[in-house]
């Protein structure tokens, strides 16, 4: 059993992750970590290559897949498909505070450049707040 007690912080323009567990932290499999994002802060345009599952804790997103649009808030769950490209976008008013949830091994792409917050991994990157 591992505990894990301080979260690893990694702040992006748009976000702030914390990593809760990951292969590197805590030795898990997965990778789960918080997302908060402030009142209109729009992620980038992506891709990840496997699924996700984003748990809104707090505030609401309007999450777009593939150029299909929904709108999220407290208490409701998004299954996020691998390969597609996606877009978060925090409520104007509340933000947006996730829990999420990925295997280990993800990677992202169709990101244009490697952000100072990832490292290249081949054609994708591996983003702090999973490693």
């Amino acid at each position: 059993m591992t505990v894990i007690r301080d979260g690893r912080r990694t702040e992006t323009p748009n976000a702030v992750m914390t990593t809760l567990a990951s292969p590197t932290q805590g030795g898990s499999r997965q990778a789960v970590w918080r997302v908060e994002m402030a009142p209109g802060a729009v992620g980038p345009v992506h891709a990840f290559d496997t699924e996700q599952v984003w748990t809104i804790l707090d505030g609401a997103a309007e999450i777009t897949v593939d150029g299909v649009v929904e709108v999220a808030g407290k208490g409701e769950t998004v299954v996020l498909p691998a390969d597609l490209e996606r877009q978060v976008r925090a409520d104007a008013r509340s933000g947006m505070v996730a829990i999420v949830c990925a295997p280990g091994s993800t990677r992202v792409y169709r990101t244009g450049v490697v952000p100072a917050c990832a490292t290249e991994d081949g054609d994708k990157i591996l983003p702090d707040w999973i490693a």
